[in-house]
């Protein structure tokens, strides 16, 4: 269970990654930022202290590109290379925002999805008031179970193209995207 508070960001999930993506090599001659939210999902620290959140954009063009981020509360020591913000959260204060394949609980907790066969978790949202609803995940992911026989890697799909894979995976459906594609593989 994912919890979500219903909070003001500051700058928004969308805008900081607007600001960041051109910064990426793989983005580069992929048009302008002007990016649409297709859909995004989540998975579970088991410790309860990162926030994981997959973010699915589209450029204007139709490219979608797959983001990432973790959220923290303090910043990760040795990952400035992979900090894609610091946002203002009206609940929870600054958090500071990592690009997911440079954090250490992303690349262990989306392992253990692919290999376990398990899917996005479920999103429970906390209003000011107190009350908690489930939210409905329109982006809908699972691994395929199974890893490769050495040290796996993982690879990030950043951008989502119709490939089939043999390899263990994520993969995902989406508002538009109504056919599993792989977005996340392990690599040997």
């Amino acid at each position: 269970m994912s919890i979500i508070h219903r909070a003001t960001l500051v700058p928004s999930k969308l805008e900081a990654i607007s600001a960041w993506l051109p910064t990426q090599t793989w983005f580069a001659g992929h048009g302008s930022t002007d990016l649409e939210a297709v859909g995004a999902y989540r998975f579970d620290d088991p410790a309860g202290d990162v926030g994981i959140e997959t973010h699915l954009v589209r450029t204007a063009s139709g490219t979608v590109f797959q983001v990432p981020l973790t959220y923290r509360s303090a910043p990760l020591g040795g990952a400035d290379a992979y900090l894609v913000a610091t946002m203002e959260h009206s609940v929870l204060g600054t958090r500071w925002v990592y690009d997911g394949v440079g954090d250490p609980v992303y690349v262990t907790v989306t392992t253990a999805a692919i290999v376990d066969g398990a899917e996005q978790a479920e999103l429970v949202v906390h209003s000011p008031d107190g009350a908690r609803t489930v939210r409905e995940s329109t982006t809908r992911v699972r691994g395929t179970g199974g890893h490769p026989s050495t040290s796996p890697r993982l690879y990030v799909r950043r951008v989502i193209e119709a490939s089939a894979t043999e390899l263990p995976h994520l993969f995902g459906t989406w508002p538009g995207q109504e056919d599993p594609i792989p977005l996340v593989e392990l690599r040997t």
